[in-house]
């Protein structure tokens, strides 16, 4: 269930390791909110075009919206916020050129009207 979706602008794509930060991320989508591993989803937008501050090329960033259900207290969702954070500080590795600007957003799904359907597997023979 939890969707989380992480852009970040052109100039980390060699710094940011994405698979190890959608690791800490579902791991802690398990651990503070009670999603389920099997349920996390996170897709990366590679932003060629950001203007930053005041637009120079100093700058980089990196934002990740993470949708859970509702329901869940503001101080989980806080809680949250500040483990995607963390594991963005770990993964991420600044340009000595650049100030590096990362930010987090959880958001609610509302249960009422979300939906999914999962088709499982095919077993190969």
């Amino acid at each position: 269930m939890p969707h989380s979706i992480v852009e970040y602008s052109a100039n980390l794509a060699d710094t940011f390791d994405r698979p190890q930060f959608a690791k800490g991320l579902h791991e802690a989508l398990v651990r503070v909110a009670g999603g389920r591993a099997e349920g996390c989803k996170t897709r990366f937008v590679r932003l060629d075009e950001t203007y930053i501050a005041d637009g120079s090329p100093h700058y980089s960033m990196v934002h990740a919206q993470v949708g859970i259900l509702s329901g869940r207290p503001t101080r989980v969702r806080r809680e949250l916020a500040e483990a995607v954070l963390a594991a963005l500080r770990d993964t991420v590795r600044p340009l000595p050129e650049a100030e590096l600007q990362l930010s987090v957003d959880v958001r609610e799904l509302d249960r009422e009207t979300y939906a999914r359907h999962d088709t499982p597997a095919q077993v190969r023979s």
